[in-house]
């Protein structure tokens, strides 16, 4: 409840300061690239030109993953240069993601739950349009590591969303690793891959065992928490009684 009064008090603001302040207040962040990552935004926000609206930087973002679905098909038939495409589609994809809210929030133009429902349905997009474009790259045997992590970043997702209803905190991060974490590892993978080839799903793989252990352990802290709601409100409900 606390974090929504402080949603509430930051909408309107009158000096820069806070209204840059006000543009990091409706999410709770860890990740450890979390102060570079708020001082890039802060930086781009005051710099995105009027016409661009958050709508059009959601769909930006998406665009990044088109590319990299697009860079795996192309690797996978042409070159494995075209894998570099996939770098710069994860970088789009992080400006338009990590912009299109932010600029409505500096803007003081939010809108909370049309905004917040859009960016989990278009994050899902991009998470199975990546997923796809690493099924048609990857070698027959390693095909359902692709399946496997667009279950598990769904999954992460999933415990996002509950951690918000139960907490009232919205966090996308999973302690010290978030999306940005991801996207950077990804990339990463994809220049190695273009370089000396057939490495990526051992790296795949062990991502995929890394947001396994990662979404059992917030999956526990989740139910511990779901459990210390509901003590909450049975003894609310005992004392109003």
């Amino acid at each position: 409840m606390e974090q929504n009064k402080l949603r509430e008090e930051t909408l309107v603001a009158p000096t820069p300061t806070d209204d840059l302040k006000r543009v990091f207040q409706d999410r709770k962040r860890t990740n450890i690239l979390n102060a570079a990552e708020q001082k890039t935004i802060s930086f781009l926000v005051q710099r995105v030109p009027d016409f661009i609206t958050s709508n059009m930087l959601t769909f930006t973002g998406t665009l990044g993953s088109v590319l990299v679905l697009a860079g795996f098909i192309l690797a996978t038939y042409l070159s494995r240069n075209y894998l570099l495409l996939g770098v710069a589609g994860l970088a789009i994809n992080w400006l338009g993601d990590s912009l299109d809210g932010r600029v409505a929030y500096y803007r003081n133009i939010p809108r909370k739950w049309y905004g917040f429902s859009l960016d989990i349905i278009m994050d899902w997009v991009s998470t199975v349009l990546i997923g796809l474009g690493y099924l048609v790259y990857a070698r027959s045997a390693y095909e359902l590591i692709a399946f496997i992590f667009v279950v598990l970043y769904g999954w992460a997702m999933i415990i996002s969303q509950l951690r918000y209803k139960i907490t009232d905190v919205y966090s996308i991060d999973s302690g010290l690793v978030g999306p940005t974490e991801i996207r950077i590892i990804i990339a990463l993978m994809l220049i190695v891959e273009t370089i000396f080839g057939h490495l990526f799903e051992y790296f795949a793989s062990g991502i995929c065992i890394t947001l396994f252990i990662i979404n059992i352990i917030d999956t526990r802290k989740l139910l511990k928490l779901g459990d210390i709601r509901d003590d909450m409100e049975r003894k609310a409900k005992n004392n109003a009684a």
